[in-house]
């Protein structure tokens, strides 16, 4: 069997690593437009200087020999024909596949503002290419204004503060982290970044950039009309998924991106997808799993995307540990929301008809392995007398003679 894997981030290496323990003889192809193997999630650890190309990868030092891989680096696939089952390479090469793994992810979204078009000094936060144009943009520019402050651009923000220089941080939202704090967590860590000097404006946007001569971005004007000096922008506010190549092909797209089922499984029985080239689930640990489902699956072992809850984040800046889980800021007033905070930590439920369906925790995350049992096994806690802070494993694990856990309702 000779597979195909499209992409060499965190769906597309464990991809290959599926395949290969699966599959001991089969032949792998990775083809990637990166010639180096990193986590994005740590760019902003090589921005400051803190950790080096070594120090950001997350395979073994031999990871082509140790799999069995034949790496095409540093190209990218412009094209793919389902019927011929070939992808077609940026230097016109056709490589010919019986399964094929597409884990191409996304890349940083232009908005349609002003001006933004033609400036030159306007780069996204996406790919070690990126990073290498920041590092020396930190050197020396004064006003650098930090576009999105999701996981990405307080990456940003963080790698920047680390090398000593501040930014400015512009968000429509409501405040930083939107999509995984609510605002009373979010807060502390507006408070943070203020401390260290930090300059944050929330719900608002960016209506148009101020262009001279060069195209170079001198000024920013908010939607709200003020007037912000700019010497450099990074576009973290958006992402979309990397799908373009497969125009044409036949293989069905949603306007967020590559659409594949539970399996990994595309319109095409030879053809899965996994991670962000989705545009749905832009979280590591997902495209972990779902590159690893998908190669199962291609390998003919099968599998699912049901056994893990994907809505997880786990952050840490500025010494300030967060986790969230699920949704933490209900849409309507049905569901119950429990808090319980000290000046050390900040925890919040969130929870209908018994099940859980978010929770933060701020400051003192030891309660995070409860809660992922609790709402990935879908336990309803009504049947726990206990306060829902109180409730520990012995509540919905029992022990048997040999010492193994099992789960059991009461």
């Amino acid at each position: 069997m000779k597979y195909v894997v499209l992409g060499s981030s965190a769906a597309g290496v464990n991809g290959v690593r599926e395949l290969r323990k699966i599959d001991k003889n089969c032949e792998i192809i990775l083809i990637s437009k990166d010639e180096d193997i990193y986590s994005r999630c740590i760019l902003h650890k090589y921005l400051c200087g803190e950790r080096d190309k070594k120090g950001i990868s997350f395979v073994e030092d031999n990871f082509a020999e140790l799999y069995g891989v034949n790496w095409i680096k540093g190209k990218a696939c412009i094209g793919v024909h389902p019927d011929e089952k070939v992808v077609i390479l940026e230097d016109g090469q056709k490589v010919s596949y019986d399964k094929l793994l597409i884990a191409t992810g996304s890349h940083s979204f232009i908005p349609p503002i002003k001006g933004l078009k033609e400036a030159k000094n306007a780069i996204g936060f996406r790919n070690i290419d990126d990073i290498e144009v920041l590092k020396e943009v930190g050197k020396k520019c004064k006003h650098i204004i930090v576009m999105g402050s999701g996981l990405v651009g307080i990456d940003c923000a963080t790698g920047f503060l680390e090398m000593g220089v501040k930014v400015t941080l512009v968000d429509m939202a409501g405040w930083l982290l939107n999509k995984q704090l609510d605002q009373r967590a979010a807060q502390t860590y507006i408070d943070a970044f203020a401390a260290e000097g930090v300059e944050q404006y929330y719900g608002v946007g960016v209506s148009e950039v101020l262009l001279d001569e060069n195209q170079m971005i001198t000024e920013v004007i908010l939607t709200d009309g003020t007037h912000l000096p700019c010497d450099y922008m990074v576009l973290t506010a958006g992402v979309r998924a990397n799908v373009e190549f497969l125009e044409g092909s036949g293989i069905e797209t949603s306007r967020f991106g590559l659409i594949y089922d539970e399996t990994g499984k595309t319109s095409d029985d030879n053809i899965y997808g996994a991670g962000d080239v989705s545009g749905m689930s832009p979280i590591w640990p997902v495209a972990v799993k779902e590159g690893m489902v998908a190669a199962s699956n291609m390998a003919g072992v099968p599998r699912k995307m049901t056994d893990f809850f994907a809505s997880k984040s786990t952050m840490s800046f500025l010494g300030i540990h967060s986790m969230s889980l699920g949704d933490v800021n209900p849409a309507d007033d049905s569901y119950t929301i429990e808090i319980k905070e000290t000046n050390d930590y900040y925890k919040k439920i969130v929870h209908k008809d018994g099940k859980i369906t978010g929770a933060l925790l701020q400051g003192d995350l030891a309660y995070g392995g409860v809660l992922q049992q609790l709402i990935a096994r879908q336990i309803d806690i009504t049947k726990v007398k206990k306060p829902i802070f109180d409730i520990d494993y012995s509540d919905f694990f029992r022990m048997k003679d040999n010492f193994e856990f099992f789960y059991e309702e009461n």
